[in-house]
């Protein structure tokens, strides 16, 4: 495998790290997290309009620039060094992907919109019930004239509370637990019968379960095929998973970063703390950790073209490995940093939090580890 960036890949990096450098601060991030948006709509803008990256890692006949997951990964990194509130997994990486999954005309101009920042999108997969199976579906969609009609409840569906449409999973045959009979529908917030009930998350972001109670859509809203939807929403879900990884990698960089500037200020006996030797070596531990975690996310990027089952074992190998090193890394940087560890004032305990829900995000820790023992099971 190659390691190497292109110099395309390279200059994508330095533009995003200098504008959040110059416009991304922690006080402006924790503002926006308390105010009553929750994000930064103009900071949405500049990165999908002024930047053009919201097309980065999509063909360029739907308006993109031809990227791909390395390309994701690159801009997720990034956003999680800062810990950017706006919602580019869920819309650019769930939904875009979704809509570039699905293909056809409907699917191809929300995407067209995504890509010019003038959407944003999110992907309500997850019920009451269902834990982090794709295929525990109870939401039903059935035929209603022309049309579809659906019945159900999706729970904590990030970013819902900032978007204008969601793409919902509903079973339109099978029995709840089958692979085959879920479609794809994107659903309206504003239509009659869609129910939001929002909430802040510990990570300082938002979410929303969503009800969904007789809600009728026109035939044009099922993308995809007809209760084959599963294996794309799989595909789509690995990717996600990848770009949570990248941003775990962001994250850990910023803990370890903070963490040997906040020692080498903070004095004891007369001395910095990054002077004495057993926190250097437990420094020197978080960076090998943080190394590991950079390892493990190139895995699993690079592996997204594979075969559905190499590519899954790789991103749940990659997931459990980062999943252990956003435990060491935020622990360590907690203790390190003493009371002042877990204070609203210092970012450490922000960055500890969204480092903890990128653990269980999309899969736990041992949820992948026990898909990733089946998988090497039934290979074998």
């Amino acid at each position: 495998m190659d390691f190497s960036f292109t110099d395309e890949q390279r200059q994508l990096r330095d533009s995003i790290s200098a504008l959040l450098r110059d416009r991304y601060g922690f006080d402006a991030r924790r503002n926006a997290s308390r105010s009553e948006p929750g994000w930064r709509p103009d900071i949405w803008r500049t990165l999908t309009r002024e930047l053009g990256l919201g097309g980065a890692a999509f063909p360029e006949r739907l308006g993109g620039a031809g990227g791909g997951a390395v390309e994701t990964m690159i801009i997720m990194e990034e956003l999680g060094s800062v810990l950017a509130l706006e919602p580019w997994l869920e819309t650019i990486v769930l939904a875009g992907g979704l809509l570039q999954a699905c293909g056809g005309a409907v699917a191809d101009a929300a995407l067209r919109d995504i890509i010019a920042g003038d959407a944003v999108l999110a992907f309500g997969w997850a019920e009451p019930a269902s834990r982090y199976a794709f295929s525990d579906v109870v939401t039903t969609a059935r035929r209603d004239g022309s049309g579809w009609k659906l019945d159900g409840h999706k729970t904590l569906v990030a970013a819902a509370p900032w978007a204008g449409a969601i793409i919902v999973s509903a079973r339109t045959g099978g029995g709840v637990h089958d692979r085959d009979g879920i479609s794809l529908f994107i659903v309206p917030v504003d239509r009659p019968g869609v129910t939001l009930r929002a909430y802040p998350t510990i990570d300082g972001r938002r979410s929303a379960d969503v009800l969904l109670e007789g809600v009728t859509l026109p035939a044009e809203a099922l993308i995809g095929p007809e209760g084959g939807a599963l294996p794309l929403i799989e595909q789509v879900g690995d990717a996600g998973v990848a770009a949570l990884c990248a941003e775990a990698v962001g994250i850990t960089r910023r803990l370890l970063s903070d963490t040997i500037a906040y020692t080498a200020q903070r004095r004891q006996f007369g001395q910095p703390i990054g002077g004495f030797q057993a926190l250097q070596h437990r420094m020197v531990d978080m960076y090998q950790q943080v190394e590991h975690a950079a390892s493990a996310s190139y895995l699993a990027t690079l592996h997204l073209g594979s075969a559905p089952h190499e590519r899954a074992k790789a991103v749940s190998a990659a997931t459990v490995a980062i999943g252990g090193v956003c435990k060491f890394v935020g622990q360590n940087a907690v203790q390190l940093h003493g009371g002042m560890g877990m204070t609203e004032e210092l970012p450490i305990g922000h960055y500890f939090k969204r480092a903890t829900v990128i653990e269980g995000e999309l899969g736990s820790s041992d949820w992948h580890l026990r898909r990733y023992d089946r998988l090497a099971r039934n290979a074998a």
